[in-house]
């Protein structure tokens, strides 16, 4: 059973229930350990960091399915795994609009979701939520020489000429 953690920043300016309901686009059985008082304009709060458990990850390997990124939902799922354990960004902003987009670096505008994962044999498991009838031609699996960089730039998998670069051993 995996232990599946959120978090998410609301700033002053935002909408704590605006901030909720994309988090839950994505998550729907998402319960945060708090909720926000709500409040008036102009806001007079600080920011406000909400955390929770979350059951599955069905609704997010569901979008990464029908947007066709399940490799890059490995690498981007696995890029800062630990053992067993492993955390990552997604965008709120794309959350809100039932989209799934992974953030590699800099906080995007609107916020994103902080997704921390604890289970036993999670690499075999990120490999197998993620696995396309693709993976049957290319093989993938987690710390892979065909995962994108860590800038979140692809691996070319075929030069200029069309040529396979893989297995050039």
């Amino acid at each position: 059973m995996a232990e599946i953690r959120l978090s998410t920043i609301i700033q002053p300016h935002e909408d704590a229930i605006r901030v909720i309901e994309s988090v839950r686009n994505m998550f729907p059985e998402w319960v945060p350990d708090s909720l926000p008082e709500s409040s008036t304009f102009p806001q007079s709060r600080q920011k406000i960091v909400l955390e929770g458990e979350c059951e599955t990850l069905d609704n997010l390997l569901d979008s990464a399915r029908d947007q066709r990124i399940l490799d890059t939902a490995l690498d981007a799922m696995s890029m800062n795994m630990r053992g067993d354990s492993t955390n990552f960004s997604i965008s709120r902003q794309a959350a809100m609009a039932g989209k799934l987009s992974f953030v590699l670096e800099e906080r995007p505008l609107g916020g994103d979701i902080e997704v921390g994962i604890v289970m036993e044999g999670l690499a075999e498991w990120l490999e197998k939520v993620t696995w396309h009838p693709g993976r049957d031609s290319v093989p993938r699996f987690v710390g892979d020489g065909l995962s994108m960089s860590e800038q979140g730039d692809p691996t070319e998998w075929f030069d200029k000429r069309g040529n396979p670069t893989m297995n050039d051993d």
